[in-house]
């Protein structure tokens, strides 16, 4: 259940040779559920990510990414030190070449296999509690379609058994924050596919 690849411009995990990050045991807050989530350990994506892994790159510095070999968001270069701003234009406002630059973008990224993620394919129940992975390849795009139904699907508690009273990602308040950091992740995965840094949303 370790999850610390290798960085492969130092040839260490998580980059720890050169000092991008170190492969560390994931700590979870021992806090309970609250009441209005009755179903303790029935769903994976409580006290996430240990029901797949309980080791992971803990990044240093401006570094990121699930091996520390991408730059913290508005961080650029080969040790993440130039700092620049983003412009976000409204996209009624592009003109017509920006635009069709844009669709031609998410085009790429629904045809594109993600080289670095996979998606999780089976429920709790059906992984064994976690032990028995399921996971699938997915294009950049549907990586950011699943993300988006994982964290709000109803809970799934095997058989026909289905609550459907839960949306981690709507429903509380993490949803400002949530969806902020997955635009960022949605726009970093599309400037590496398409080598463009100058992308925004």
């Amino acid at each position: 259940k370790e999850c610390c690849p290798v960085w492969e411009q130092d040839g260490s995990a998580c980059g720890a040779r050169t000092g991008r990050g170190f492969c560390q045991d994931v700590i979870i807050s021992d806090l309970p559920n609250g009441p209005q989530y009755p179903f303790t350990g029935r769903d994976d994506r409580e006290r996430w990510p240990s029901v797949f892994y309980n080791r992971t790159c803990q990044c240093t510095g401006n570094y990121m990414g699930f091996d520390c070999g991408d730059c913290k968001f508005g961080f650029f270069g080969t040790n993440c030190e130039e700092r620049r701003e983003s412009v976000r234009r409204n996209i009624f406002h592009l003109p017509v070449r920006d635009r069709q630059k844009f669709i031609s973008y998410l085009n790429l990224a629904k045809s594109t296999i993600s080289q670095d993620y996979v998606i999780v394919t089976g429920t709790y129940e059906e992984m064994n509690n976690g032990t028995n992975p399921m996971f699938s390849d997915v294009t950049v795009y549907d990586l950011f379609v699943w993300m988006h139904y994982y964290v709000s699907r109803s809970a799934l508690l095997g058989g026909t058994n289905i609550w459907e009273d839960i949306d981690f990602a709507h429903w509380g308040p993490a949803f400002l924050p949530w969806h902020r950091l997955y635009l960022l992740s949605w726009e970093h995965e599309i400037r590496k596919l398409t080598r463009d840094f100058t992308f925004t949303i």
